[in-house]
């Protein structure tokens, strides 16, 4: 019987380009466009200049080479924190974050745009299932542990592994990568924005190395002490032969620039605020009602406190603080993540009074909670929350929401996401220069990743 890293194998080098259903190659076009907005609005920000500078340093060339590149790539998508994500009913992962490792790839050939989608839709799909599966966040792992997988399978098929180059490149990078998701707790800092960046450098290492014939542990689940399985406390077997892209349309998007579990929560807040011509002086208590998962994340949960606010990386993970700003500004986009806009005294006092929890009074066992709490058992199907906002005079509004926009239910079109595109990068971006990047995205499987690659590094972006 063959082993999960041989199945896994098979099934990235057996996917077809026929095999893309046109409902899934839009799909895969507008994530890749919201990826777009995030890579070039970084390019102008302090923390992915950070990254840049020292990979120059360590590549002593502006010229970055390929794994230098990935991780430079997936940086710039990642750090906003207003990327895709995939939810499962135990653990969540950005499968944008496999994008910078397949860019990498145009420097070491030439990718066609049939090529590149392709590679995309194996990246995702393997990202998705093996969150579904293996959940490693239950045990204090982080999601980019999977990262390894799936980025290394993108890679190695626009490299054109063999199935048997393709198993030991999945191997090594599943015995290579597991990051804890400490990264991700409170005092949140910037590696939360940068962890999956260094795993797709490690991804493009291993794809090479393997096709040069370096050797992995192929048994990396099997083995019964010191295999993946055990070492995690959990068990990957899976049938691979019968995976597709069916977890594609199960891929969101944020219309807020948070935490993705926050999204639905905020929906209501700035629905209620501008329905009501609600102020900051008017309010007295933000009583909001959440799911398990996201009181954990974001709510002062396991992940710890976020009632102090002094940074963006804090910022979009604080359920009270991004409440309050969406409240007060009645939006949430890069501006209200800034140093200077967290540090004002009308959105630290508004947070305070922000109240976060779930429909029981209790937290554990998980698995009774689970069964008792309602807008626990929804998820990941739905992201119930409520939310209450009361007035200094006692009066209240009261908001309930299951999803939002931007969620697999109601999904971004392609015009909001341009729009998304257009709000983020107004003040780095030229009309004509944002209508040549949305046609080379639009009609990429006629095009070259080559070219859209290029179009994105563009130094002048003015025009």
């Amino acid at each position: 019987m063959k082993t999960q890293i041989d199945q896994m194998a098979d099934y990235v080098t057996r996917k077809k380009w026929e095999d893309l259903s046109p409902e899934i190659l839009s799909q895969l076009k507008n994530h890749l466009l919201d990826s777009a907005a995030s890579f070039v609005f970084s390019q102008t920000q302090e923390t992915p200049q950070k990254v840049a500078a020292s990979l120059q340093k360590i590549s002593n060339s502006l010229q970055l080479p390929a794994d230098h590149a990935a991780q430079y790539y997936t940086t710039l998508i990642r750090y906003p924190d207003f990327m895709d994500n995939f939810l499962a009913k135990e653990a969540t992962c950005h499968p944008s974050d496999n994008i910078g490792a397949l860019l990498a790839a145009c420097q070491l050939k030439e990718v066609s745009g049939k090529d590149f989608l392709l590679a995309m839709a194996i990246a995702y799909q393997m990202e998705c299932r093996l969150t579904e599966q293996l959940p490693v966040m239950i045990n204090g792992y982080d999601h980019t542990a999977l990262l390894a997988f799936s980025a290394t399978a993108g890679i190695g098929r626009l490299l054109g592994l063999t199935p048997d180059e393709m198993a030991n490149a999945l191997a090594i990078a599943g015995v290579s990568y597991n990051p804890l998701v400490t990264s991700r707790a409170s005092y949140t800092t910037e590696w939360k924005g940068l962890a999956s960046s260094l795993v797709t450098n490690g991804a493009v290492n291993i794809a090479v190395m393997a096709q040069q014939q370096v050797t992995g542990p192929r048994k990396l689940f099997e083995l019964p002490e010191k295999g993946y399985n055990a070492i995690y406390g959990l068990k990957l077997e899976y049938d691979w032969e019968k995976e597709n892209f069916e977890l594609i349309p199960k891929c969101i998007l944020k219309t807020f620039n948070a935490e993705v579990h926050t999204q639905s929560a905020l929906e209501a807040i700035q629905e209620l605020t501008i329905a009501h011509n609600l102020t900051a002086e008017k309010v007295s208590e933000i009583d909001i009602t959440v799911f398990l998962t996201a009181l954990h994340i974001v709510g002062n949960g396991e992940y710890g406190d976020r009632m102090h606010v002094y940074s963006k990386e804090q910022g979009d993970h604080s359920l009270p603080y991004v409440a309050a700003a969406t409240l007060i500004d009645q939006q949430l986009y890069p501006p209200q993540l800034t140093p200077a806009r967290i540090k004002q005294l009308d959105v630290q006092e508004l947070l305070k009074k922000v109240h976060c929890h779930t429909g029981l009074p209790i937290h554990k066992p998980v698995k009774v909670v689970g069964i008792l709490d309602p807008y626990t058992v929804a998820y990941p199907d739905k992201v119930c929350s409520k939310v209450k906002i009361t007035l200094t005079d006692s009066s209240h509004y009261v908001l309930e929401k299951e999803d939002y926009k931007g969620f697999f239910t109601r999904p971004l079109t392609e015009d909001e996401i341009k729009m998304k595109f257009e709000k983020i990068n107004a003040d780095n971006t030229g009309a004509a220069y944002r209508q040549r990047l949305y046609q080379c995205i639009e009609h990429l499987e006629n095009r070259s990743a080559n070219e859209l690659l290029e179009l994105l590094l563009l130094p002048d972006k003015m025009e």
